[in-house]
């Protein structure tokens, strides 16, 4: 996780983060990404490059652990997970569920472990076995898979771009 500022250069400073108490830097953020992939089991390169890609995008390099646009209270960590995910992740960490969703979303992030951790336990309970097999392979098929299958989101090139650099940034 050393190269992270070779794979994404916007996550070497929070200078001019639009929210500057939600930007974590790349130093900060690797030994929580890192710990991440050990906790839930992300060995491959193919499955911690995926992970380390959404991220990336979604956090706009660690700029935001918030959904601020269009801005549904609830969904955050690095990953921008959706409300009922945090619900499901937060009672897999031991954190309470109690209060709203932004409440929820506020503890999750109070601990670099948590709010990085969220896209690595993603993958590792929302995948299938087959999106994860396809994601090991370090295939744009794979990639392809757990965005589409498994995150439900579309694929679009500037997502590919960032995921190229962290399969490249990981040594594949």
């Amino acid at each position: 996780m050393s190269g992270l500022m070779g794979i994404d250069a916007k996550t070497a400073s929070c200078a001019g983060a639009p929210f500057p108490q939600e930007c974590v830097n790349a130093e900060r953020a690797a030994p929580a990404i890192s710990a991440s992939f050990t906790k839930y089991g992300l060995t491959s390169k193919g499955e911690q490059a995926a992970a380390l890609a959404i991220l990336l995008f979604e956090s706009a390099s660690f700029k935001y652990n918030k959904n601020h646009f269009p801005g549904r209270p609830g969904q955050g960590t690095y990953n921008m997970q959706m409300p009922n995910f945090n619900t499901e992740y937060a009672a897999a960490a031991g954190v309470s569920t109690a209060g709203t969703p932004a409440e929820l979303v506020d503890r999750l992030n109070a601990k670099d472990e948590l709010a990085f951790g969220s896209a690595a336990w993603y993958l590792s309970t929302k995948c299938s076995p087959a999106v994860r097999a396809a994601l090991k392979t370090g295939s744009a098929e794979g990639w392809s898979q757990y965005l589409t299958v498994c995150v439900g989101t579309t694929q679009t090139e500037e997502r590919n771009v960032i995921w190229r650099a962290a399969l490249k940034g990981m040594g594949n």
